[in-house]
Protein backbone atom coordinates (compact mmCIF):
# COMPACT_ATOMS: atom_id res chain seq x y z
CA UNK A 1 0.00 0.00 0.00
CA UNK A 2 1.31 3.45 -0.87
CA UNK A 3 0.10 6.93 0.46
CA UNK A 4 -0.75 9.15 -1.84
CA UNK A 5 -0.24 12.68 -2.95
CA UNK A 6 -3.04 14.82 -1.95
CA UNK A 7 -4.28 17.60 -4.56
CA UNK A 8 -4.36 21.06 -3.14
CA UNK A 9 -7.30 23.73 -3.77
CA UNK A 10 -6.17 25.15 -7.17
CA UNK A 11 -5.54 21.94 -8.29
CA UNK A 12 -7.51 21.38 -12.03
CA UNK A 13 -8.08 17.74 -10.99
CA UNK A 14 -10.18 18.83 -8.62
CA UNK A 15 -12.60 21.14 -10.42
CA UNK A 16 -13.16 18.24 -13.50
CA UNK A 17 -16.07 15.85 -13.23
CA UNK A 18 -14.80 12.38 -12.75
CA UNK A 19 -15.23 9.40 -15.13
CA UNK A 20 -17.72 6.19 -14.73
CA UNK A 21 -16.03 3.40 -14.33
CA UNK A 22 -16.49 0.71 -16.25
CA UNK A 23 -18.34 -2.52 -14.01
CA UNK A 24 -16.02 -4.67 -16.12
CA UNK A 25 -12.67 -2.86 -14.21
CA UNK A 26 -13.71 -3.20 -11.23
CA UNK A 27 -11.72 -6.15 -10.37
CA UNK A 28 -8.60 -5.29 -12.25
CA UNK A 29 -5.83 -5.08 -10.03
CA UNK A 30 -4.76 -1.56 -10.76
CA UNK A 31 -8.31 -0.51 -9.27
CA UNK A 32 -8.06 -2.31 -6.60
CA UNK A 33 -4.15 -1.01 -6.03
CA UNK A 34 -5.94 2.56 -6.52
CA UNK A 35 -8.46 1.38 -3.24
CA UNK A 36 -6.28 0.24 -1.07
CA UNK A 37 -4.20 3.08 -1.32
CA UNK A 38 -6.82 5.89 -1.03
CA UNK A 39 -7.93 4.24 1.77
CA UNK A 40 -4.46 4.48 3.28
CA UNK A 41 -3.94 7.65 2.14
CA UNK A 42 -7.20 8.82 4.21
CA UNK A 43 -6.19 7.37 7.63
CA UNK A 44 -3.02 8.49 7.19
CA UNK A 45 -4.50 11.74 7.05
CA UNK A 46 -7.07 11.45 9.46
CA UNK A 47 -9.59 12.19 6.30
CA UNK A 48 -13.08 10.39 6.88
CA UNK A 49 -13.32 10.06 3.24
CA UNK A 50 -11.11 10.66 0.36
CA UNK A 51 -12.55 11.09 -3.44
CA UNK A 52 -10.41 9.55 -6.42
CA UNK A 53 -10.20 12.72 -7.74
CA UNK A 54 -7.80 14.64 -4.38
CA UNK A 55 -5.24 11.74 -5.04
CA UNK A 56 -5.20 12.83 -9.07
CA UNK A 57 -7.33 10.16 -10.56
CA UNK A 58 -10.19 11.19 -12.00
CA UNK A 59 -12.62 8.31 -11.32
CA UNK A 60 -16.07 8.01 -9.88
CA UNK A 61 -14.29 6.20 -6.79
CA UNK A 62 -14.66 6.87 -2.87
CA UNK A 63 -13.62 5.82 0.23
CA UNK A 64 -14.96 6.68 3.76
CA UNK A 65 -14.49 5.78 7.38
CA UNK A 66 -15.43 7.36 10.49
CA UNK A 67 -13.71 5.65 13.60
CA UNK A 68 -12.26 7.25 16.36
CA UNK A 69 -10.51 10.09 14.41
CA UNK A 70 -9.15 13.31 15.56
CA UNK A 71 -10.20 15.64 13.45
CA UNK A 72 -14.19 14.92 14.19
CA UNK A 73 -14.51 13.64 17.63
CA UNK A 74 -17.46 12.01 18.77
CA UNK A 75 -18.75 12.08 15.15
CA UNK A 76 -20.81 8.35 15.48
CA UNK A 77 -18.78 5.71 13.72
CA UNK A 78 -19.42 4.87 9.92
CA UNK A 79 -18.01 1.27 8.95
CA UNK A 80 -15.61 1.56 6.54
CA UNK A 81 -17.30 1.83 2.27
CA UNK A 82 -16.00 2.36 -0.90
CA UNK A 83 -18.48 4.04 -3.42
CA UNK A 84 -18.00 3.46 -6.91
CA UNK A 85 -20.09 5.42 -9.73
CA UNK A 86 -22.36 7.12 -6.86
CA UNK A 87 -25.56 8.79 -7.07
CA UNK A 88 -27.20 10.64 -3.94
CA UNK A 89 -30.84 11.33 -3.87
CA UNK A 90 -32.31 13.52 -1.19
CA UNK A 91 -34.67 12.37 1.08
CA UNK A 92 -36.25 15.40 2.37
CA UNK A 93 -36.19 18.92 1.78
CA UNK A 94 -34.53 18.90 5.70
CA UNK A 95 -31.08 20.86 5.98
CA UNK A 96 -28.73 21.02 8.85
CA UNK A 97 -25.29 23.22 8.24
CA UNK A 98 -22.66 22.02 10.48
CA UNK A 99 -18.86 22.30 10.15
CA UNK A 100 -16.61 20.86 7.30
CA UNK A 101 -12.50 20.33 6.82
CA UNK A 102 -11.13 18.81 3.69
CA UNK A 103 -7.77 17.11 3.55
CA UNK A 104 -7.43 19.12 -0.42
CA UNK A 105 -7.78 22.43 2.02
CA UNK A 106 -5.83 22.06 4.43
CA UNK A 107 -6.18 23.89 7.88
CA UNK A 108 -9.66 25.48 7.65
CA UNK A 109 -13.03 24.68 8.35
CA UNK A 110 -16.30 26.38 7.62
CA UNK A 111 -20.00 25.59 8.15
CA UNK A 112 -21.70 24.14 5.30
CA UNK A 113 -25.42 23.09 4.85
CA UNK A 114 -26.52 19.72 3.89
CA UNK A 115 -29.31 17.49 2.96
CA UNK A 116 -29.81 15.71 6.56
CA UNK A 117 -30.82 12.56 4.76
CA UNK A 118 -30.01 10.85 1.57
CA UNK A 119 -30.71 7.64 -0.70
CA UNK A 120 -27.16 6.13 -2.04
CA UNK A 121 -26.67 3.95 -4.66
CA UNK A 122 -23.65 3.11 -6.04
CA UNK A 123 -21.19 -0.35 -6.95
CA UNK A 124 -19.22 -1.95 -3.89
CA UNK A 125 -15.49 -2.92 -4.55
CA UNK A 126 -16.51 -6.22 -5.23
CA UNK A 127 -18.93 -5.16 -8.08
CA UNK A 128 -21.90 -5.80 -5.86
CA UNK A 129 -24.77 -3.02 -5.76
CA UNK A 130 -25.48 -0.87 -3.14
CA UNK A 131 -28.56 1.00 -2.02
CA UNK A 132 -28.94 2.29 0.97
CA UNK A 133 -30.05 5.60 3.51
CA UNK A 134 -27.52 7.59 5.14
CA UNK A 135 -28.12 10.05 7.28
CA UNK A 136 -26.63 13.01 9.48
CA UNK A 137 -22.76 12.94 9.99
CA UNK A 138 -22.59 9.95 7.26
CA UNK A 139 -24.77 11.65 4.74
CA UNK A 140 -22.46 14.63 5.00
CA UNK A 141 -19.35 12.72 4.53
CA UNK A 142 -21.05 11.14 1.85
CA UNK A 143 -22.16 14.37 -0.02
CA UNK A 144 -18.89 15.96 0.94
CA UNK A 145 -17.09 13.26 -1.21
CA UNK A 146 -19.66 13.14 -4.21
CA UNK A 147 -19.54 16.96 -4.24
CA UNK A 148 -15.26 16.14 -5.31
CA UNK A 149 -17.00 13.97 -7.95
CA UNK A 150 -18.25 16.51 -9.57
CA UNK A 151 -15.33 18.79 -9.30
CA UNK A 152 -16.94 20.93 -6.21
CA UNK A 153 -15.57 21.31 -3.35
CA UNK A 154 -17.23 22.36 0.33
CA UNK A 155 -16.58 26.03 -0.38
CA UNK A 156 -18.92 26.10 -3.00
CA UNK A 157 -21.52 25.14 -0.84
CA UNK A 158 -20.70 27.54 1.85
CA UNK A 159 -23.65 30.30 2.27
CA UNK A 160 -21.28 33.27 2.92
CA UNK A 161 -17.71 32.62 4.13
CA UNK A 162 -18.21 34.34 7.00
CA UNK A 163 -17.57 31.10 9.08
CA UNK A 164 -14.13 30.17 7.45
CA UNK A 165 -11.51 29.64 10.12
CA UNK A 166 -8.24 28.00 10.59
CA UNK A 167 -8.93 24.66 12.75
CA UNK A 168 -6.98 26.40 15.33
CA UNK A 169 -8.93 29.30 15.40
CA UNK A 170 -12.13 27.33 15.41
CA UNK A 171 -11.40 25.33 18.77
CA UNK A 172 -9.99 28.95 20.33
CA UNK A 173 -13.11 31.09 19.37
CA UNK A 174 -15.97 28.59 17.80
CA UNK A 175 -16.47 25.40 19.90
CA UNK A 176 -18.97 26.95 21.37
CA UNK A 177 -21.41 28.58 18.77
Amino acid sequence: MSILKVARLGHPVLRRTAGILPKDRIHAAEIQKLIDDMIGTMKEYDGVGLAAVQVHESQQIAVLEVADNPRYPQKPSVPLTVLINPQITPVSDEMEEDWEGCLSIPDLRGRVPRHKDIRVQAVDRSGRDLDFAASGFHARVIQHEWDHLQGNVYLDRMKDLLTLTYTLELARYWTNK
